[in-house]
């Protein structure tokens, strides 16, 4: 399958994400010949475990994410960060989780927003919501290269066109910048053709780093 990077939204020191931003992102996606297709959405979900006897805690991860993305609409992604351990199952995992009660929902955010074609890439631009609310919690964006599913082959490929990006957006002088972290897949079991698995991995990771922000604009206030 095509590959892609997850990046995320790091503002400047002593700012935050606004509606404005993610306007001024778009645009930019358009100045430099975007073509809009459509909307797009994938949900992160924090679960904990509802422990009824004590004893048990250590049998159960203390916490996991389930990642649901629009291209596998039919499968439900699990991480479990501190083991680094990722599982693809499918998507009536949620309904038998729900059943059995043994894990609760703790927090769900969504990602959501437009898809771009750009000759052999593919963009997708979005805000990061908790569900049931608009406050915005960051920025994400996806960058999938069609023609190569070989995450070394694609690498040089990849950062000359996030050269060309990071131009084009530093000409509107935006208080911040998107930021690719790699996660190390190899932790992960996960080898150098890239699966949906690896883009699970890139949004666990993304989640971390937009709590990691949220900590320190709220350490500093």
């Amino acid at each position: 399958m095509p590959l892609k990077w997850v990046l995320h939204w790091q503002p400047n020191a002593g700012t935050t994400v606004n509606s404005q931003i993610i306007n001024e992102v778009t645009q930019c996606v358009e100045s430099i010949n975007g073509v809009k297709e459509g909307r797009w959405k994938a949900t992160i979900t924090f679960y904990k475990p509802m422990i009824r006897e004590q004893a048990l805690a250590w049998d159960f991860p203390r916490d996991f994410l389930g990642i649901a993305l629009p291209e596998q609409p039919n499968k439900y992604y699990l991480i479990i960060r501190l083991q680094r351990i990722v599982l693809e199952a499918d998507s009536s995992i949620q309904m038998i989780m729900e059943k059995l009660q043994s894990y609760k929902s703790r927090l769900s955010l969504n990602f959501e927003g437009f898809q771009y074609q750009l000759g052999d890439f593919q963009l997708r631009v979005g805000k990061v919501l908790p569900t049931h609310s608009e406050n915005l919690r960051g920025i994400v964006m996806e960058v999938e290269y069609l023609p190569i599913s070989s995450m070394e082959k694609a690498r040089q490929v990849m950062e000359d066109f996030m050269d060309i990006w990071q131009q084009a957006l530093s000409k509107r002088s935006l208080p911040g910048h998107f930021m690719h972290m790699e996660p190390n897949f190899d932790e992960y079991g996960l080898a150098d053709q890239y699966t949906s698995q690896h883009t699970a991995v890139q949004y666990a990771t993304v989640v971390a780093q937009l709590i990691a922000t949220v900590q320190a604009v709220q350490a500093r206030n």
